[in-house]
Parts: structure tokens; C-alpha cells; sequence
């Protein structure tokens, strides 16, 4: 089966760092996504990577502070969260598909809270 694990949440205060990790099983995927949800919003993208050549998405307010990135196998994809704010709240997701119009995967989601 193709499944998306991801790991890291927690607690930070503000001004804190979080880095969160999505494994990958049954497949190997091209790119990699993390979206987050904060409660009564919807879903957004923050961050992306093509596990290929490396190039990489950024949400405008997360740009600077946040750094998406690889294990050279391209299996695991981190999130390293730094200068966070309590609006970075919510539960972030990965994602990922296999080709251009396949629904994808998305892992169950870790839960970041910054106060």
C-alpha cells in the first residue's frame, strides 16, 4: 500500500522551531507538498519540493523561516519550522501523487501549535 507517515508535531512558543517529517511507502514520489489546516480555515499549501532537481515552493509567509528538503533516497521529506508565530498553528499535512491527475495521497497529519 501507498501511505504518507508523518512525524515531529508538538508544542513551540513563539520564536520556536519544529521540524516535522513525511515518509514514504509503497512508492516512490516526484514531489512532495505540506499543507496545513488552522482551525475554521482551509486547507493551504505551505511548502513543496520536486524530489528531482530539487526546487522548492514557498507559501509568502512562510518564506525565510520555513525549509522544505530530502533524504538523498528521496523517500523522506522534512518540514524545519524556524522563527515560528502563533499563526503557524494547525495541523499540517503531506502530500503527494503519482502523475498529473491522480488524487494523491495525503499522510493522517501532525499537529503544530506555537504560543
Amino acid at each position: 500500500d501507498v501511505q504518507l507517515v508523518e512525524s515531529g508535531g508538538g508544542s513551540a512558543l513563539a520564536g520556536g522551531s519544529v521540524r516535522l517529517s513525511c515518509a514514504a511507502s509503497g512508492y516512490t514520489f516526484n514531489t512532495y507538498s505540506w499543507f496545513r489546516q488552522a482551525p475554521g480555515q482551509e486547507r493551504e499549501g505551505v511548502a513543496a519540493i520536486d524530489t528531482g532537481d530539487g526546487s522548492t515552493y514557498y507559501l509568502n509567509s512562510v518564506e525565510g523561516r520555513f525549509t522544505i528538503s530530502q533524504d538523498p533516497a528521496g523517500k523522506t521529506v522534512f518540514l524545519q519550522m524556524n522563527s515560528l508565530r502563533p499563526d503557524d498553528t494547525g495541523m499540517y499535512y503531506c502530500y503527494s501523487r503519482r502523475w498529473l491527475g491522480d488524487t494523491g495521497f495525503w499522510g493522517q497529519g501532525t499537529q503544530v501549535t506555537v504560543s
